[in-house]
């Protein structure tokens, strides 16, 4: 990736395709993460050619970078990806627009993280800021004799289902510890999902209680489970995504603002780009491990840039000149939440990181401001204040002629 120019969104650039192309080949044409997902939008597929049945059930996710167009969709859950500091992803629309399908297909895009090798998720990070107290007896005697409890893998997806209970979400009494004479916790949906992406659909009719054990978690980065005399501390550094349709009703104002930023996802308006969509989607029910296949050099290329943007991001810099041009769009449109500000310079810098730029310009803003800041103006709230306002000024005024 380099840092040219480049070229507009959603723009559909045919790549010539052959059975034989290499991951250089692609890659040496390819100047940045953004460029690679404009290229793939014209790639064609192959005919089709069913599939024998073995009987096994195979998850095969429809390829992230054969969704037809959706740029602003597939560029936000790109960059949560590179900068989980960014606050996770919402993404708002219309039954049917390839919501959860996009999110589904990050399983082969995911970075990697370091994973624990316990049952209990013990890492070495937990001994060297808490003590030996803080791992399970296995895990402390590994440490005690130089054995890794942690090693370099892949992040997960994890999904939380919608008719989970709170138990299941935040977890509960666990059994199997009895096997080290201590009575435990076994760890819910939120500590799996620690240091991988937790998705949510149909986020807006969670039950009031998980939401709030999810705004809690997802705030502080761990939580507290108390079981009677029981309890036990657990990381929830997770990449939040969510999906909602609107006609099935409104989404909480406290969790909505958790999220970093928000996507309206619309149908394809072009007819040529919904019967590419059709026919992308024919060909994958027919065979998804071919259709997964035509796009494997371009999904390794992807998670590999992915992966050197995750690398280069601390080396960002965001100058005050351009932080201040951010500012003061967010004071024009009357944004309280200084969750705003995190939530656009932290996209921005992913953005820069994925065009293999240390310095932040005020181009990387103009893309991500869209996504960072619509749907956090409160008119209620505007209301309310101002109404205060007014009051205050009453007040004063009473005040002075005393």
């Amino acid at each position: 990736m380099e840092g040219n120019s480049l070229p507009p969104a959603g723009e559909v650039q045919p790549l010539p395709e052959t059975a034989t192309e290499t991951s250089s080949q692609i890659s040496s044409g390819v100047r940045s993460l953004r460029d690679l997902i404009d290229r793939v939008v014209g790639k064609g597929l192959t005919p089709p050619q069913v599939q024998e049945d073995s009987g096994i059930a195979e998850v095969i996710p429809f390829p992230f970078l054969a969704i037809v167009n959706q740029y602003e969709m597939k560029m936000a859950l790109l960059l949560a990806l590179i900068n989980p500091a960014m606050g996770g992803v919402l993404l708002i629309g219309p039954r049917g627009t390839g919501k959860t399908t996009a999110v589904r297909g990050l399983l082969d895009l995911l970075p990697l993280v370091p994973k624990s090798l316990c049952y209990y998720g013990c890492l070495p990070e937990d001994i060297e800021t808490m003590g030996m107290d803080a791992v399970c007896p296995d895990c402390a005697r590994k440490y005690a004799e130089g054995k890794p409890l942690a090693v370099m893998d892949r992040a997960r997806l994890v999904e939380l289902p919608l008719n989970a209970r709170l138990e299941d979400v935040i977890g509960g009494i666990d059994e199997r510890a009895a096997l080290h004479q201590r009575l435990r916790l076994q760890r819910g949906i939120l500590a799996q999902a620690d240091r991988n992406v937790l998705y949510v659909d149909e986020v807006n009719l969670l039950n009031d209680d998980i939401v709030d054990a999810l705004l809690d978690a997802a705030a502080q980065g761990s939580y507290t489970v108390r079981r009677g005399p029981v309890s036990a501390t657990y990381r929830s550094r997770f990449i939040l995504i969510g999906s909602m349709n609107p006609e099935e009703g409104h989404l909480r104002p406290q969790i909505q603002d958790r999220f970093g930023l928000r996507v309206i996802v619309r149908g394809l308006d072009n007819d040529e780009e919904r019967l590419e969509a059709y026919r992308r989607v024919k060909a994958y029910l027919a065979n998804p491990r071919l259709t997964a296949a035509q796009y494997r050099l371009e999904t390794e290329i992807a998670r590999e840039e992915i992966q050197l943007a995750r690398e280069l991001l601390p080396k960002v810099e965001l100058p005050d000149e351009v932080a201040k041009v951010g500012l003061k769009w967010i004071k024009e449109l009357g944004i309280d939440s200084l969750r705003a500000e995190i939530t656009l310079f932290e996209a921005a810098r992913a953005f820069a990181a994925a065009d293999s730029r240390q310095v932040v310009e005020v181009s990387d803003l103009k893309q991500v401001a869209p996504m960072a800041l619509r749907l956090r103006k409160s008119s209620f709230m505007s209301d309310y204040l101002s109404q205060q306002e007014e009051e205050q000024v009453q007040l004063k005024a009473i005040m002075e002629q005393t």
